[in-house]
């Protein structure tokens, strides 16, 4: 059945109090995306965690309602819930009902990160006459698909390593990309840990169509056990990644090298203070305006 969207502009601040309304005028779905991104391509979805904003400064939020929801009651509605709210800042349109995950995977591109990594959607074959290391994805409802700058910084930084034999940690799993893509390229055990229960549902289900379950167990934060890896990885965001320094530091052995991401350029010095008690060796590397930062965990 076809559904009617309701498309909307607001400031980051404002965000909260907007899906609220919406919520409360009975929305069926809201996704948020940046408002100034200059093509469709470039907004990314963004999934925040458990009282986490989005990271942009204006966001454009789509609601969809029920078909025969009336567009001036609600446009009323808002106007009262939202006093700000100008008329002219409301669009409609109506939908057809898609199967939205399908669509989004029939746009989906095989896509390389470094030398030999590939990240192939589950509709295309990939080439087997060749030396790539090809990680099957369907990321469902889990964010981490390849396409945002912060998971290819991160993969691009995996296929750099020597991987065989060791051991990974995978901080903010989402849909199990950098935890499989790991093993893929020869580590032996991976761990992934992400506040969302739907997410580890997807990592462990990517595992299995790549064939590295039984090498994968993923965990709730607070719920894995107290082990150091030979490899960590964090892709999260800016403010938790400060928190859990000292968390990651005893999470990663001596030696081991470590990459943490999701971090918006500017945001990098402060974190390079924060992680230099207990890493060495740091680097940055930028990314459509997203920063790694890397090294090694002091010995």
């Amino acid at each position: 059945m076809p559904f009617l969207e309701l498309s909307l502009t607001a400031r980051l601040e404002q965000q909260p109090r907007v899906e609220e309304a919406l919520k409360d005028l009975g929305a069926l779905s809201i996704t948020l995306r940046d408002a100034d991104a200059e093509t469709p391509d470039e907004q990314a979805i963004f999934e925040p965690g458990v009282g986490e904003l989005p990271l942009w400064p204006t966001i454009t939020l789509n609601a969809l309602f029920d078909e025969h929801s009336d567009k001036r009651g609600l446009a009323a509605a808002l106007g009262e819930l939202l006093p700000w709210l100008e008329p002219d800042q409301l669009d409609f349109r109506v939908v057809e009902d898609q199967d939205w995950e399908r669509v989004w995977m029939d746009q989906y591109q095989p896509m390389s990160f470094g030398r030999r990594l590939w990240i192939y959607p589950w509709n295309i074959e990939p080439p087997t006459d060749d030396e790539r290391v090809v990680v099957r994805l369907d990321p469902g409802l889990a964010f981490g698909s390849g396409t945002h700058p912060t998971t290819a910084l991160c993969l691009e930084w995996l296929d750099g390593l020597d991987l065989a034999g060791k051991s990974v940690i995978d901080y903010g799993c989402g849909s199990g990309i950098l935890a499989i893509a790991a093993l893929k390229l020869g580590a032996v055990h991976a761990m992934g840990v992400d506040n969302d229960p739907q997410a580890l549902l997807a990592s462990r289900d990517n595992a299995g169509r790549n064939g590295v379950a039984k090498h994968l167990d993923v965990y709730l934060p607070g719920d894995e056990p107290r082990a150091a890896a030979d490899v960590f990885v964090a892709n999260i965001l800016a403010g938790p990644l400060g928190e859990l320094a000292p968390a990651f530091a005893a999470a990663a052995k001596p030696g081991a090298p470590f990459a943490i991401s999701g971090i918006l350029d500017g945001q990098q010095d402060e974190l390079l203070a924060r992680y230099a008690e207990w890493f060495d060796a740091l680097r940055v590397d930028v990314h459509e305006g997203w920063v790694r930062i890397s090294g090694h965990r002091r010995g």
